[in-house]
């Protein structure tokens, strides 16, 4: 390996210990930046790999709430929004973990669980129509 005569010039003024120090985290910080876009690029792909329509079903377990409701979620890019109403927060990570928040009026509940190829299940809590209650949800896309 050759170095040109600016590089000596640039490294001269920091002494042989500033400049080993300066080369090494040059070459530390272009190992992160190299090794960094492959694994967000397969980050990236990991999310995508849960983009649809999802239908969930929450059943309550707990608390004065409807037994069994049905509601269609949208994902896009690792983000959970609402494919039928209401409002919808949350994303999914590469590894298929959940964690959304919906609200509806007066009503609102938190879940989290796993997803997983076409089908992921967890568990929600929330008040719903005044009524605190919790219990499972099951998911398959459509």
């Amino acid at each position: 390996m050759t170095i040109s005569a600016p590089w000596m010039a640039l490294f001269a003024g920091f002494g042989r210990v500033g400049a080993l120090r300066w080369i090494f985290a040059a070459a530390v910080l272009a190992a992160m930046t190299g090794a960094a876009g492959p694994a967000a690029a397969r980050s990236v792909a990991a999310v995508r790999a849960y983009d649809g329509t999802w239908n969930v079903v929450f059943a309550t377990r707990a608390g004065n709430c409807s037994s069994t409701n049905s509601f269609p979620f949208a994902v896009s890019a690792g983000r959970v929004s609402s494919a039928g109403g209401g409002k919808v927060t949350g994303g999914i990570s590469p590894a298929g973990v959940v964690s959304v928040r919906i609200s509806l009026g007066l009503s609102a509940a938190s879940g989290s669980g796993r997803l997983a190829g076409n089908s992921g299940a967890g568990r929600w809590s929330g008040i719903i129509s005044g009524d605190r209650c919790s219990g499972s949800w099951q998911a398959t896309r459509g």
